[in-house]
Parts: structure tokens; sequence; C-alpha cells
């Protein structure tokens, strides 16, 4: 089948539906709830004050390495408890799907690279995978079921921007262009679109950047929103930066409206999509990510120091990793917009300003002499 970010792939990366007509905040006697419409449900419990949250998502094979998708399947579950500021999740389910076309060597090969794969990554975020099911079918799927219970101290209602605020990212942008333009190394037609502006290797570079950034948690961030007082958020995912803004808006308690200037995306991106006449709307925002990063309104004189703390924790943890022979968390963070007072809407300038983040080296590399290394090369085979 197409790969989820693909080409010809549907605008989502998932199950998540935060169609904003569905979109349900209330206030009730035991707490707060939240319906259908954005990352997580958020529904009282009978007991002691207690919230149960709970997310699910799964999608399609996008790279071609087993492992990296199950971390990366994973990272994306628990992103949407990281949007409301959930740096806990007591439990986790795999949902995972085994293609019937696939012949008993590839199955032995591929499955299991892609669950220890969703494991390692639950167990990065401090939590584990006690069941879930599996089924056969045509097309390889995998996801998972996220839940935790909690206090209403412990996460962030997503309504609560006010005019003001200024908008933070904590991944670059670009995935989808970067997995398409490493699938179009093998199409000459396609390739010879886009080859004036890009190397073969700088393609290669992009697309194991994308792995990596989407094989990040965006845990660290969860927990510095309390931190930084952040009054909402959400996680890109399928709907392209401007269309979870726009959702994110429409949630809101406040009359606002979020206005981008900026769009940090992977080096060579926004230049491979130009030069592939539009490529996905990656510079009009409603490119397909899959585990990209939150997208959070924080009072303004928070956000340059919420951003100095995610570099921070980036270079301490890749100095920790390095010595371990682990590949680094990868944190960033950028201001790319404001808040301000509006109808609950969501824009980007016309003219918005290309911030080209540099590659950071490849997953092969950084995961040199680790144990959870990129799968065998016949794995990645299969799994293409």
């Amino acid at each position: 089948p197409d790969r989820q970010t693909g080409e010809d792939g549907g605008p989502g990366t998932g199950t998540e539906d935060e169609s904003s007509e569905f979109g349900q905040l209330a206030s009730v006697p035991h707490g707060p709830r939240l319906g259908i419409g954005m990352d997580s449900c958020v529904i009282p419990l009978r007991h002691g004050g207690l919230s149960l949250i709970q997310t699910t998502d799964f999608f399609y094979p996008l790279v071609e390495d087993p492992y990296m998708m199950g971390r990366i399947a994973c990272a994306n579950v628990l992103s949407d408890l990281y949007a409301m500021g959930i740096t806990e999740c007591d439990n986790m389910l795999m949902l995972l799907s085994v293609s019937q076309k696939m012949n008993d060597k590839e199955r032995e090969q591929v499955m299991p690279l892609m669950m220890k794969g969703f494991r390692d990554a639950a167990e990065e975020g401090g939590t584990s995978v006690t069941g879930g099911q599996t089924v056969i079918n045509p097309w390889i799927i995998i996801g998972g079921v996220a839940t935790v219970v909690c206090q209403p101290s412990d996460f962030i209602m997503p309504d609560g921007a006010i005019p003001g605020d200024v908008l933070v990212l904590t991944k670059p942008l670009g995935t989808q262009v970067a997995v398409n333009a490493h699938q179009w190394l093998d199409n000459p037609e396609k390739w010879n679109k886009i080859k004036l502006v890009i190397s073969k290797d700088e393609v290669e570079h992009a697309y194991q950047e994308a792995m990596l950034n989407m094989a990040t948690l965006n845990r660290t961030a969860a927990a510095l929103m309390h931190k930084f007082n952040a009054h909402a958020a959400t996680d890109i995912t399928g709907f392209g930066i401007i269309g979870h803004a726009r959702n994110l808006a429409k949630q809101q308690r406040n009359d606002v409206a979020f206005v981008i200037h900026n769009l940090p995306i992977i080096s060579k991106m926004a230049a491979v999509s130009k030069a592939g006449g539009n490529l996905f709307g990656l510079l009009q925002g409603t490119s397909s990510e899959t585990s990209g990063g939150l997208l959070i309104c924080l009072p303004r004189e928070q956000a340059a120091r919420f951003c100095a703390e995610m570099k921070a924790s980036r270079a301490s943890a890749s100095c920790a990793r390095a010595q371990e022979g682990t590949a680094g968390d990868g944190q960033q963070a950028w201001i790319i917009g404001i808040v301000e007072k509006g109808t609950r809407c969501a824009r980007i300038i016309d003219k918005p300003r290309i911030i080209e983040v540099p590659y950071r080296g490849a997953v092969a590399a950084t995961q040199e002499g680790n144990s959870h290394g990129a799968s065998p090369p016949e794995a990645q085979a299969a799994l293409a």
C-alpha cells in the first residue's frame, strides 16, 4: 500500500479525529472533560477527583526500518498525552496487523523488530506494553493505546490561550517531503524533478533526520509546559501545522487567533517542495507530519526560556547518551508565531520566514554500539 506519508496517501497519519465540529470542552462537577476533537479524551472518574486520559492511534509503515517504525509508532501515540502536559503513562497496548502478503521469513524478520522498537520507546517514556491485539490484514499496521489516571494538576487543558501569547514548535516540519524524496531515489521520473536542488546524499541525510525526529518523544516539552505556564497545546501530525493550529484555535475559551510567521523545516525540504511543484503544500502548512512536535501557546515572557531549556536538555541528554552509545533525543524548539485577538482561527502569513534546520547525522551512525540499533538490511528490504 501507499505509505501513510506517501504522495498518494490521505491527509491523516492515523485514526485520530481532530475535526473541530466534534470537539467538546466542558466542565463538569467532577472535573474538566474533553471529548472527540482533540488529542486525548479526558473522562472524570467517580472516585477521588481523578481523571482517566486516554488516546489511540495507528498507521501504515512510512520508513524502511522496522525497528524505527516501531519506535515512531509508540512516540506518535504517547505524543497525544504529552500535548496535554502529561509526562507519565500508566499503561500501553500495542495494535499490530501482520500482512498476509508477507512470507514466513519476512514476518519472522520484520514483526519482532517493530514490536521491539515500540516496547523500547515505551520504556524510554517510563511505561510498558502490557497487551494489545494482533490480526492478519492485507497491510502492515502498527499503533497503540496509551492510558493514564491522574489528578487535574497533572494535565493542561488545551483551551487557555490569551492574546499576547506566543506559539512555540518543538520539532521541524518536512517529514512527509523527506520520506517521499527518499522513495524517489528509485524513481527516475520523480527524481528528475528535484535533483537540481538536492543531492542523493542530502536526501539520505534528510530521511535519517526525519526518522530521528519522528522517533523522538515529546516528553521533555510536556514537562516544561508546566514549568513555563503553557496555556494550550497540540501535537502536529496528519493535518499539517495549519490544520492542527486551526483546530486548537477553535477550542479556545477566549476570542483569539493564531498567526504563524516562521516555519522551521528540515534542511533542503523547502527547496524540494518548491521544485516538486509545491509538493504536499509544505510552505502552506498542509503537509502531513508523523509524530511531529508540540505546538504550544506560552506567555511571551516565558517562551525564550522554554526554548533555551529545550536546547539545554538536548545537549545534556546527547552527551549522556553518547557515553552510553545510544542516540541523542534531539530536543529543539522555535518561536514561530503569536496569539492575537481574533475569531478562533489560525493562518500563516503570506511570506513566512523559512528556518532551515540542519541535519544532525544519520540514525545508523548515532546508533553504532547500541543494542537497540537499526534493523538489519534484509528486514528493511522486507518492509520497503
